[in-house]
């Protein structure tokens, strides 16, 4: 395995790291992109989940004080990683990429993949240790001052603000139809209600739902507003297979960018990848690609 450069140091990751490691990705972001998506409060929800043993499934690496590169996987293959743009080029990433590979092995992992910005440092680097693209994602925009043609629900349904005894019926939308495409395993309500509730910043308007005239929940978005208030982001959105093709999803999205509007927001986003076989929608209700996203994973043995 390659060894780290002299003077560096590594350690588990601990809760009270997540601005260190936000300000890491906020850095190789900007390097790779040219914009900032990453939130403390992404790392701080994903470390809430009670399922993550961050000691146990983390690494940073640090030069003195300095946080300088970091990985961790969550669940059986979802990894992530960071290197500092001034410290690439040193055999880090891929000093990482063998720790990951140790680590999935470890816990019975058949695959381990992470996210990488499509032609970054990053994406070739793991192409050239034999990573595979396993699917590219797209992070879409709603241009300034545009909006999406608005949509009516069928007769009888209501989009509004999820009531709190509805969050696990907003969580049995969202795991059953992502999991018609997505293989994982089922996310434990736990894991849901931590990440969601428990995000800084989390306000009940938060999450929508629309419920049919019976009342039970067809349809959920979760839409969160960026920390500098300039943006509104549909982390998730799903229709209940037996409600869709009815103009539930597209009444969803216009509801959720409105409301972030009503919270002062001026742009709209959301991110959808090739599984799905949504990106022609997001496409014709106006929205455009803002940055392009591969998963590349490699097959343990």
């Amino acid at each position: 395995m390659v060894e780290l450069p002299a003077g560096l140091t590594t350690r588990p990751l601990r809760t009270s790291d997540a601005h260190a490691v936000f300000v890491l990705m906020a850095a190789q972001e900007q390097e790779d992109v040219g914009t900032v998506e990453i939130e403390e409060a992404d790392i701080v929800s994903d470390w809430a989940r009670p399922s993550h043993d961050l000691g146990a499934r983390s690494v940073g690496v640090w030069d003195g004080d300095e946080l300088v590169a970091y990985a961790e996987l969550m669940g059986a293959d979802r990894a992530d990683t960071s290197v500092l743009p001034s410290h690439r080029g040193r055999g880090i990433g891929t000093w990482l990429a063998g720790w990951l590979q140790d680590l999935g092995r470890s816990v019975g992992s058949s695959v381990v993949g992470m996210p990488v910005p499509q032609g970054s440092p990053g994406d070739r680097l793991l192409e050239e240790l034999g990573f595979r693209v396993r699917w590219t994602s797209w992070v879409l925009k709603l241009p300034e001052g545009a909006t999406i043609a608005e949509r009516d629900l069928p007769e009888g349904y209501v989009v509004r603000t999820a009531e709190p005894g509805e969050l696990r019926a907003a969580h049995d939308v969202l795991e059953d139809a992502f999991l018609e495409w997505s293989v994982r395993d089922r996310e434990p309500f736990e894991d849901f209600e931590a990440a969601t509730l428990g995000r800084p910043g989390f306000e009940p308007w938060n999450l929508r739902v629309v419920v049919d005239p019976a009342g039970a929940v067809v349809g959920v978005s979760l839409v969160l507003v960026s920390d500098n208030g300039s943006t509104g982001y549909v982390d998730r959105l799903a229709v209940r297979r037996d409600h869709r093709h009815r103009g539930i999803a597209q009444a969803l999205l216009v509801d959720s960018f409105a409301r972030a509007r009503d919270h002062g927001t001026t742009t709209s986003e959301l991110s959808t990848d090739s599984r799905t076989g949504a990106l022609s929608l997001y496409e014709r209700v106006g929205m455009v690609t803002d940055s392009i996203w591969v998963n590349r994973a490699v097959d343990l043995s």
